[in-house]
C-alpha cells in the first residue's frame, strides 16, 4: 500500500505540473494583455503595470515564477485588485464554494443511492417508473437550466425561497437542487442496475434461504457490493460538481471562487486564473487519488501487486 500511495502520489504531482503548464500557455497565447489599449490605458501605463507583474520578462522567466508560486502557495497580487492577493480571494471565496459542493455531494450521493434502491427493489413498479423518470430528467436538464426553473418557480412565482446571496439555510436550498440533481440521477441509475444484478447472486439467495430480514440482506449484504460502481465514477462526479459551482455562484450571485473565477477571466486577471485552476485541480486530483484508495479498499477482490505477479 506505502508503494501505491507514493506512486500515486508522483502521478498527482505530474498531472498537476502538466495542468499549470497548459494553462500558462494557453494564458499566454491569448493576444494582448490586461492592460491594453482598449482598456483606457496609455502605452505608458501599460509599460509600468507590465513591469510591475513580471508581465514584461521573456516567457521562460514567468514560466520559472509561476512554478515557484505553485511550489510555495504563494500566487501574488491580483492585477484587478492589486491590495488583494490571490491566497485572499481563495481565503474568502473557496469556504463557500467548499460548503456549497459538500452539501450537494451529500445531497446527491445520499437521495441518488436512496432513489435506486427503491427502484431496485420496485423493479417494474410504479416506484421503478417514477425513480427512474426523475433520473432522466436530472440527467437530460443541465444545471444552468434547471437554476433558471427553480429561480422563476419558487422565487418569483411562488415568492418561498430567496433567489440570490448566501446568508442563510434558505439561501442554499435553490442552488443546492440546481446542482446536485444531474449527479443524483446519475449515481441513481447506477445504483439501480448494480443493485438489481446483485440481488440475483447466490449469497443473497443464501441469506434469503436463512431468514435473515430484507433491510439487513440489503443494507448489510447487498448495498456495499452495489456501491462499488458508484465510488467508481464518485471522483468525476465531485469534480463536476466543484467545476459546476463556478456556473452556479454566478446565477445565484453566492459570493464564492466561481464569482471570483469568471470575473478573472473577463478581465484577464492571470494569477487568479492561474492560480484558482491549479487550487481546484490539486483537490479534484486529490480526491481521485482517495476514491482509487477506497475502492480497493471496498472490493477486497482488488490487490496491489507489482508487476511479475508476485
Amino acid at each position: 500500500m506505502a508503494g501505491y500511495i507514493a506512486k500515486r502520489f508522483m502521478m498527482m504531482v505530474v498531472t498537476i505540473l502538466v495542468i499549470a503548464t497548459l494553462t500558462f500557455v494557453l494564458m499566454n497565447a491569448i493576444p494582448g494583455s490586461p492592460f491594453n489599449e482598449d482598456r483606457g490605458t496609455s502605452e505608458a501605463v501599460q509599460a509600468n503595470m507590465n513591469a510591475h507583474f513580471g508581465l514584461d520578462q521573456p516567457l521562460y522567466v514567468q514560466y520559472g515564477m509561476y512554478l515557484k508560486s505553485i511550489a510555495t502557495f504563494d500566487f501574488g497580487p491580483s492585477i484587478k485588485n492589486p491590495n488583494q492577493t490571490v491566497n485572499d480571494l481563495l481565503g474568502r471565496g473557496f469556504p463557500i464554494s467548499a460548503e456549497l459542493g459538500i452539501i450537494t455531494i451529500l445531497l446527491a450521493l445520499i437521495s441518488g443511492v436512496v432513489l435506486g434502491v427503491l427502484a431496485a427493489l420496485r423493479h417494474n413498479g410504479v416506484i421503478d417508473y417514477l425513480a427512474m423518470t426523475l433520473a432522466v430528467l436530472g440527467i437530460s436538464i443541465p444545471n444552468f437550466v434547471l437554476a433558471t426553473l427553480v429561480i422563476q418557480q419558487f422565487a418569483v412565482n411562488w415568492g418561498v425561497l430567496p433567489a440570490a446571496t448566501w446568508s442563510s439555510p434558505a439561501h442554499m436550498v435553490l442552488p443546492v437542487i440546481a446542482l446536485a440533481t444531474g449527479p443524483m440521477a446519475i449515481i441513481a441509475r447506477l445504483t439501480r442496475s448494480s443493485m438489481l444484478e446483485v440481488l440475483t447472486q447466490d449469497y443473497i439467495k443464501m441469506a434469503r434461504a436463512k431468514g435473515l430480514t430484507p433491510f439487513k440482506i440489503v443494507v448489510k449484504h447487498a448495498l456495499k457490493n452495489a456501491m462499488l460502481p458508484v465510488v467508481t465514477i464518485l471522483g468525476t462526479l465531485v469534480a463536476g460538481i466543484l467545476t459546476g459551482t463556478f456556473v452556479i455562484e454566478k446565477i445565484f450571485a453566492i459570493p464564492g471562487m466561481g464569482k471570483y473565477f469568471v470575473d478573472s477571466i473577463n478581465d484577464r486577471d492571470y494569477p487568479v486564473i492561474m492560480g484558482t485552476t491549479v487550487f481546484y485541480s490539486s483537490i479534484l486530483v486529490i480526491m481521485l487519488f482517495l476514491v482509487d484508495v477506497a475502492y480497493t479498499l471496498l472490493d477486497p477482490r482488488i490487490k496491489l501487486v507489482k508487476k511479475g505477479g508476485e
